[in-house]
């Protein structure tokens, strides 16, 4: 643990990588939060295409199933964002805004798809808390092949993605909890690559999806927070997925079951081109 005056940083294996593909692919095609955080894990592996196909958020989408909305349901993005509807192919579209999107099952196996069986993606349900998710950083961490982490959440929960100098020391040194109100309310996936951590408490570093959160949609949330956001209470299921090779599939494994999270994949709420069938 760090001492008193002390900060200790930690990214995890790929993110640069990851970073480099985010400011790339920004911002995300309305719907398309799941597939955008794929496609980042796809490439921070270096896996760049699929049968001659860029590896973009539009592919994971097919591949995954994902839905789109025939229509945005005002309220549903950021701030200061007006959504992007450029898909660059054909998605499957449903009238009702609430169900659409990318299922955690159908993310899960578009990865293992989209990289040949050399990605797996390892879902973890819960429970969530700042020692389990601490626990699982540090196993991702310790990895020496790229290792990413999709988070599906509720982002009204989250700290808003623009903290001040101060609240962030503050937070970091002395466990102040007061940060600014969420930048938004819907369910949603977003990418953690990195950690910082105090005598006071530790802030991940979040790869979001659109430029307006944070700064071009890179900021850092409390541990306590991104934990309750996990749990995605009063709304469908959330959990994190674990992006890995999958010669490391099994550390990883061993280290979420020591920590006592549960495997398996939940729903939260969005329906697939299958079940439009």
């Amino acid at each position: 643990m760090p001492g008193a005056d002390r900060l200790e940083t930690t990214l995890l294996p790929g993110a640069r990588a990851l970073l480099a593909a985010h400011a790339r692919e920004l911002p995300q095609r309305d719907d398309l939060c799941g597939a955008f955080c794929g496609a980042l894990a796809l490439r921070a592996a270096g896996i760049i295409e699929h049968d001659g196909a860029p590896l973009d958020q539009d592919e994971v989408a097919l591949a995954a199933g994902s839905v789109v909305a025939g229509m945005r349901e005002a309220g549903t993005l950021p701030h200061g964002e007006s959504g992007r509807r450029d898909y660059r192919l054909s998605l499957p579209t449903i009238d009702d805004p609430d169900v659409s999107g990318t299922t955690a099952a159908g993310l899960l196996d578009a990865i293992a798809r989209l990289s040949g069986g050399a990605l797996a993606a390892i879902p973890y349900t819960g429970p969530w808390s700042a020692d389990t998710l601490a626990g699982l950083f540090d196993a991702a961490a310790a990895l020496e092949r790229p290792v990413t982490l999709i988070a599906n959440l509720a982002t009204g929960y989250l700290w808003g993605g623009r903290p001040s100098a101060e609240t962030l020391l503050g937070y970091l040194l002395d466990g102040e909890q007061d940060g600014p109100p969420p930048d938004w309310q819907v369910g949603h996936f977003a990418c953690v690559l990195a950690r910082v951590r105090g005598p006071g408490g530790s802030l991940y570093c979040m790869a979001d999806t659109y430029p307006a959160l944070g700064d071009r949609g890179v900021h850092l949330q409390p541990q306590e927070r991104l934990a309750a956001a996990l749990e995605r209470r009063e709304m469908p299921a959330g959990g994190l997925l674990v992006v890995v090779f999958a010669q490391d599939a099994t550390a990883v494994r061993a280290h979420a079951g020591a920590l006592g999270l549960a495997e398996g994949v939940w729903d939260n709420g969005s329906v697939t081109r299958e079940t439009l069938r």
